[in-house]
């Protein structure tokens, strides 16, 4: 009897064990399924160009709201639907799915006129944006007088030339930090802008009359905003109580980075990068979310490497295998039209991404663009005068001077373009992602095959 009783005292112990463990798991499975989506950040890990926006959008069809948080114009974000193609430089890319609505945070900073042109190309396409578009008052402005001077700035350094957009970028936010910036928030206020603008302007001739350049004409430009003003009026909210009630309520938000994390303005090699933090703090910054809000947290990477503009690339491609990479993958500027500059997809710069932002999925693009060659290169560390070096102990000189570690992966001949299940890869191709996840020791959730919208394999 002691016996039988010392048994079931056992057995009970044993599930009570059994029924702890599984309520652990129970309650940690459903909290993943429930807040898979909610609040959800994209990032591109590289020099820009990962294909973002299509993530974006693909994350979007679940979403309530997408968040642009910083950068301006000089990004370019496309979106394939079906045979046409759409591009965003300052809307959220999300905005296509019919629940989703766009914000454009406090982070952001807006050029007028180009806003209002993409708010008419996405009205002829169909799409209600102006029901569905909020604009924070805090954005900075770029005016007429930015866009003069980089161009002048660019032209002053003549052969070390950054490869600036030319969108007034850099000195939109040097008026930011050093108070001289005009918001939309003087917009609501006219008399206000009225005031600023003049005085900005009358400086800024000044400058523009010693580098050679015509300044821009006062009155004409307030007469522009004048009526620029009144269509972006109506979409005008303070962005940071919608945000903080939306969270509360556990919408799901996606989050859309506007460049890679190799132009962050700290972390990049300054000077060759954007003016704006790229990183995942700037979601705090740009947007007023917490990063403790933050519950997925997704690294674009493109499965090699382009940039447009100067500054180093320690992949770089010279030889006429970055001419056929560039005309496979269409790889010219989404805002400027430029040839991107080719390299091998370096995983030394893309592990530091992962890190300092907890990265903690992967999204790999244009895939397909690599079917055909033979053997891959993927750079797996820095060598500076035969000693190792890591990506964050450098800056654009070392990264110009050292030596990338190679390892070589061959590669398959297949198109992959259709391909809708992992399994179905060539085994090279499986192998390749597979040397990338367990190098930067993230998994791999999201597989880009094609531009268009559906030709991605979900893992």
């Amino acid at each position: 009897m002691l016996i039988l009783c010392e048994t079931r005292l056992s057995v009970v112990k044993n599930l009570g064990y059994f029924y702890t463990f599984f309520g652990f798991w129970l309650f940690l499975h459903l909290s993943v399924l429930f807040s898979k989506y909610m609040n959800t950040v994209v990032l591109g890990t590289q020099w820009g160009d990962e294909g973002k926006g299509k993530i974006v959008d693909l994350l979007a069809e679940q979403a309530d709201y997408v968040v642009r948080y910083h950068g301006g114009n000089n990004a370019g974000h496309t979106v394939v639907i079906g045979k046409n193609k759409y591009f965003f430089h300052l809307i959220p890319s999300g905005v296509f799915h019919p629940q989703t609505v766009g914000i454009i945070g406090n982070g952001v900073i807006l050029d007028l006129e180009v806003l209002t042109e993409e708010l008419a190309k996405l009205q002829e396409a169909g799409i209600a944006i102006l029901k569905k578009l909020i604009i924070s008052p805090r954005c900075h402005l770029i005016l007429p007088y930015h866009k003069a001077l980089d161009v002048a700035y660019e032209n002053a350094r003549g052969t070390n030339k950054l490869g600036t957009t030319g969108r007034g970028i850099g000195p939109a936010y040097a008026d930011k930090v050093s108070y001289n910036g005009i918001r939309v928030y003087e917009l609501l206020n006219w008399d206000l802008f009225i005031e600023k603008f003049r005085f900005q302007a009358k400086i800024k001739n000044k400058i523009l009359k010693t580098f050679s350049v015509e300044p821009i004409d006062i009155e004409a430009s307030l007469e522009k905003y004048s009526t620029l003003r009144e269509q972006i009026i109506p979409m005008v909210q303070e962005t940071y109580p919608l945000l903080q009630r939306v969270i509360g309520n556990n919408k799901n938000i996606v989050f859309e980075g506007a460049h890679g994390i190799m132009l962050d303005n700290d972390w990049s090699p300054y000077p060759f990068c954007t003016g704006s933090n790229t990183i995942i703090g700037s979601v705090n910054t740009g947007a007023g979310v917490s990063i403790k809000s933050l519950d997925t947290i997704i690294g674009v990477v493109k499965a090699y490497l382009s940039r447009v503009g100067g500054g180093p690339i320690p992949t770089e491609i010279h030889d006429t295998l970055a001419d056929t990479i560039r005309e496979q993958g269409y790889e010219y500027g989404t805002t400027t039209g430029r040839p991107r500059r080719i390299g091998w997809l370096d995983l030394e710069a893309v592990k530091f991404a992962t890190e300092i932002n907890s990265i903690n999925q992967l999204a790999i693009t244009k895939l397909d663009i690599l079917s055909g060659l033979k053997e891959l290169k993927l750079c797996t560390g820095y060598k500076l005068k035969g000693k190792k070096i890591s990506y964050s102990e450098c800056g654009y000189r070392e990264l110009e001077q050292l030596e990338p570690i190679y390892e070589l992966l061959p590669g398959w001949d297949e198109p992959i373009s259709t391909i809708t299940e992992f399994h179905q890869l060539p085994t090279n191709c499986q192998n390749y992602l597979g040397f990338i996840e367990e190098y930067l020791k993230v998994p791999i959730k999201i597989v880009s095959v094609s531009p268009e919208r559906n030709a991605t394999i979900r893992i």
